[in-house]
């Protein structure tokens, strides 16, 4: 062998060895409600900007992300949009207790298409099934997913559930339930503000009170599953203020 390749072959085993310690790591994987979708994407990209293996982020509805969970899914870290999926992991002892930090807060709206011209004002009693003639109200199943159960709570105490649950179309997540709006197929949907902020195609017909529902918080919490060296310092990272700055830039209130 050449003394040119001789150098080259140890100056390539020299690189291989060091290159591991960053290029081979992954980053944590973290298991994310589906609203969170635009500004969990932009924090795991400062994240990474840091010199940080870029977190694998994967979004769903809260109720199966912690069904995956249940079932053995190894993750590190799960954000649900709601406390009851987070207690139920909890339950399971699929978490860290000292781990969990509720770090975020929502509000629900009712949109319309972007040409929609139809006005409503939301109150105890309003008009929707009036207005929703023969069409249907997207949400996220109101029995399950954290913010279909937000928007029963709501519809109910305004007295207009009854009315209106004939009417649904039920989505495995509210990301589902903006969609349907986007594309006409429903002239009314529920979805968080955030949800209706990061879409172009609809538009907020009005903002529901917030008596009318739960509080809505998103807890955090490294799970029991969790190998990553990681996921702590980026769980950390999120509920600190620059994180706050990033989420709350996206239309999401930090608690």
């Amino acid at each position: 062998m050449s003394l040119l390749r001789r150098v080259l072959l140890l100056l390539f085993v020299a690189c291989l060895g060091q290159a591991p310690v960053h290029a081979q790591q992954r980053g944590p994987l973290v298991l994310a409600a589906a609203s969170l979708q635009e500004a969990l994407t932009e924090v795991a990209d400062v994240w990474a900007a840091k010199r940080h293996p870029r977190p694998v982020l994967s979004f769903a509805g809260s109720s199966a992300l912690a069904r995956q969970i249940e079932a053995g899914a190894p993750a590190d870290l799960f954000i649900s949009a709601d406390e009851e999926w987070m207690d139920h992991v909890a339950g399971k002892g699929l978490i860290w207790p000292n781990s969990r930090v509720s770090f975020l807060s929502n509000r629900l709206v009712l949109i319309a298409p972007v040409v929609s011209t139809t006005r409503l004002v939301i109150g105890r009693g309003f008009s929707l099934a009036r207005s929703l003639g023969t069409g249907r109200l997207a949400m996220a199943d109101p029995y399950s997913v954290p913010a279909g159960k937000y928007g029963k709570a709501a519809l109910t105490s305004l007295g207009v559930w009854s009315s209106v649950e004939p009417m649904i179309t039920r989505s495995e997540n509210v990301r589902a339930a903006l969609a349907l709006v986007e594309r006409g197929e429903a002239p009314f949907g529920i979805v968080y503000s955030t949800d209706a902020r990061a879409s172009t195609r609809v538009r907020v017909v009005g903002v529901f009170p917030v008596n009318s529902h739960p509080l809505i918080t998103y807890p955090i919490a490294a799970l029991h599953s969790s190998t990553n060296p990681e996921a702590e310092a980026f769980r950390r990272f999120l509920i600190s203020r620059e994180g706050g700055v990033i989420f709350a830039r996206r239309g999401f209130t930090t608690r």
